[in-house]
């Protein structure tokens, strides 16, 4: 049975929600990854892939940096991507002596092939639900999203969700 927005009253304790929040995404991602083998790439090369995809050309060592592995690691695959025909090398247009680890056209395909698989995969668990429900998680995708930005960028830099409306 679907969960109803009256299913649970919400904690008011921020840290729990925040724990609710990590536990959740944990297992959502970990659910949709299910998904990932038909791009025929491990989870490493993915993610490294996602990041210059969706980043744009970056250099070897902010790439590590990034994912969080070491320069060496990350020079092993990035020469399996590149076999695979799925990045390149690319001379930095401002120094000459740097280069950048730029995506593919083929690279953009198979993540956005990836990318519908997984939201296919998350739009069938979303049919389990009513209507009240998809529309309490479009405005928790929203706020989400913002707590995203902000975790990223410096706080309070962006205007919170509840000094501004929200869409739709």
């Amino acid at each position: 049975m679907a969960p109803s927005s009256r299913s649970r009253k919400p904690p008011a304790d921020r840290s729990l929600v925040a724990d609710r929040l990590h536990s959740a995404a944990i297992h959502i991602l970990r659910r949709l990854r299910r998904e990932d083998p038909a791009m025929g790439l491990s989870g490493p090369r993915a993610s490294a892939l996602s990041v210059i995809v969706f980043g744009g050309p970056i250099t070897l060592g902010d790439l590590a940096a990034v994912e969080q592995v070491r320069p060496p690691t990350m020079t092993h695959l990035v020469r399996a991507l590149e076999h695979m025909g799925l990045v390149t090398r690319v001379p930095d247009p401002h120094d000459h002596r740097v280069v950048r680890i730029a995506a593919t056209h083929r690279a953009h395909a198979v993540l956005a092939e990836g990318r519908a698989r997984r939201v296919g995969a998350l739009t069938q668990a979303l049919d389990g639900l009513g209507e009240r429900d998809v529309a309490t998680l479009s405005r928790a995708a929203y706020l989400l999203e913002w707590l995203a930005r902000s975790t990223t960028s410096h706080p309070g830099q962006a205007v919170p969700p509840s000094r501004r409306s929200f869409p739709g």
